[in-house]
């Protein structure tokens, strides 16, 4: 089971990571890219999810794209899933009550990987 002090930790160990607030929930960025964030579910969520909707917090990952989405979340069902809202945007959702800290430590580095400028990735080839 991780937590937010993990997702705070491991994110903020990668280089050139800032840690700020979109729409009014903390995230995590590298050159002002969103990369992880807090991601209540709001009422349509919780509709749309039915019986599915996680109780725990959830986080938001990006992924390379909409194919490596789909990867993950046939991988990884109890921990990633995603909603409508999210429908052709490359990020799924995570059940942080569920994950792993080394499965999110592995989500939490891809999606610096995705959003972090290839001139940064370059200067730290071991992350």
């Amino acid at each position: 089971m991780a937590t937010w002090a993990d997702v705070e930790r491991i994110s903020t160990a990668l280089p050139a990571v800032e840690e700020g607030t979109t729409w009014g929930n903390r995230c995590w960025k590298v050159a002002g890219a969103t990369f992880v964030w807090v991601r209540p579910l709001g009422k349509k969520d919780r509709a749309d999810l039915g019986d599915e909707a996680p109780d725990g917090e959830v986080l938001g990952v990006r992924v390379a794209d909409e194919g490596e989405k789909a990867e993950l979340l046939a991988a990884e069902p109890d921990v990633c899933f995603t909603i409508p809202h999210l429908d052709g945007y490359a990020a799924v959702l995570v059940r942080l009550d569920d994950v792993a800290v080394d499965l999110l430590t592995e989500l939490v580095t891809d999606a610096w990987r995705c959003r972090a400028p290839q001139r940064t990735r370059k200067a730290h080839p071991d992350t």
